[in-house]
């Protein structure tokens, strides 16, 4: 089996196992998940926009302005999962080795995982 993931269209592949230039790369050790720092930045800005929210809301700000940074976080929360549900099928692609059955119980974990996080 080919073992390139230069088909699939989910950001430039490094070729080094688990890590993707996209920035949400985990990397597997003893069946321990470890996100890269990209990812927890991420997350942590999220945190701190819902921060600034509450203290929006607490400051009576406009409606407006707090459904827009709502959405703000929504999205970025939407993205951190896509990279992160789209590294893990690059890792299982590559795990399972040309074996078709590991290949479809991969692609439809990850699907069933981004249809989960809907």
């Amino acid at each position: 089996m080919d073992r390139s993931v230069d088909n699939i269209p989910l950001g430039v592949y490094n070729g080094a196992v688990n890590n993707i230039s996209m920035g949400g790369s985990i990397k597997e050790v003893s069946n321990v998940k470890h996100y890269d720092k990209q990812v927890k930045n991420r997350i942590k800005r999220m945190e701190g926009q819902l921060r600034g929210i509450v203290r929006m809301m607490e400051e009576g700000k406009d409606c407006k302005e707090v459904i827009a940074q709502l959405s703000a976080v929504r999205s970025g929360l939407d993205r951190v999962i896509g990279l992160i549900v789209s590294q893990n099928l690059i890792d299982c692609i590559l795990q399972a080795n040309g074996d078709e059955k590991k290949l479809n119980e991969s692609i439809q974990e990850a699907v069933n995982l981004f249809v989960k996080s809907r």
